[in-house]
């Protein structure tokens, strides 16, 4: 059974988890891993206390959902990282790559908040609208939580201490969003 009291988190991969620099005050972990849709392996780096905080959160406090790529794959990662079976909320079927998966994604982001009717955390280092009407319409009414972590260094503990904040109900400035923004078609 799904808790609406659980804001929804949107969670991409590369970029935000996988990074080339994931800090956390500890030396990071890396695994090779095999895509069988890209039929090549990939180098994957992140933060083990990273990984603690996220299985935290979900555990008590929010409803993870994959908003990834890697979502066809996703299994893979939930092995490796040790989480819970997560949502998908991409199931296109071959999954568009790069810049031609960001309306997906915004669909996605969307949905939850007007078809679901819940609160929205996305974390994704480049599909996020940009500052304007987009975005907007995503945050009005302090709804939606966005944050585009730096990509070589994927989210950081400041930004798991803002989506514990907002999952327990904290009004925050959900219009201020760190990253980068690119301009993406609806």
């Amino acid at each position: 059974m799904i808790d609406v009291e659980k804001p929804v988190w949107l969670l991409d991969v590369d970029g935000v988890l996988n990074t080339v620099r994931p800090g956390w005050g500890g030396p990071p972990r890396r695994a090779q891993v095999w895509s069988g849709q890209d039929s090549t392996s990939y180098v994957l780096r992140w933060a083990p206390a990273l990984m603690d905080r996220i299985r935290a959160l979900a555990a008590e406090k929010v409803e993870i959902r994959w908003c990834t790529t890697w979502c066809p794959e996703a299994d893979t990662l939930e092995r490796l990282w040790r989480l819970p079976e997560l949502g998908r909320a991409l199931h296109a079927d071959p999954m568009p790559r790069g810049s031609d998966c960001w309306p997906l994604k915004q669909q996605a982001a969307r949905a939850v908040l007007v078809e679901e009717r819940r609160r929205l955390i996305w974390t994704d280092d480049d599909a996020l609208p940009p500052p304007g009407p987009r975005r907007d319409k995503l945050t009005g009414r302090g709804r939606a939580l966005l944050i585009a972590p730096k990509p070589l260094r994927g989210l950081q503990p400041e930004d798991l201490n803002l989506i514990e904040k907002f999952a327990e109900g904290r009004r925050l400035p959900t219009h201020r969003v760190a990253g980068r923004h690119r301009h993406t078609a609806d």
